[in-house]
């Protein structure tokens, strides 16, 4: 397991669920770009370099992902659940103390 998501695990609920969420993003676009920059390149070395990168950044993506449905905090397969989850997020967010 990718050592960031095992670090995770001693926080609290709420940040837990923020940084999962942020990491999880960032992995997404860390694919999208390898992706990209794999299409672009020609020089077969480099190909090779970006593909590797790709599949780390594609197993990470799946780490943070089954780290997110074990804790309740992601559910791609259920959109009504996932929506809970969502709006809950939200409230708490509008709820949280102005400074």
């Amino acid at each position: 397991m990718n050592q960031f998501v095992q670090n995770m695990t001693g926080m609290g609920g709420m940040t837990d669920q923020v940084i999962a969420t942020d990491f999880l993003i960032a992995a997404k676009t860390g694919i999208k770009n390898y992706a990209l920059a794999l299409s672009e390149t020609y020089n077969p070395e480099v190909r090779e370099v970006l593909r590797a990168h790709l599949n780390k950044a594609i197993d990470t993506h799946q780490e943070i992902t089954d780290y997110m449905v074990s804790k309740g905090y992601y559910h791609p397969q259920n959109v009504q659940e996932q929506l809970k989850v969502d709006l809950q997020a939200t409230d708490t967010a509008l709820n949280l103390p102005q400074q």
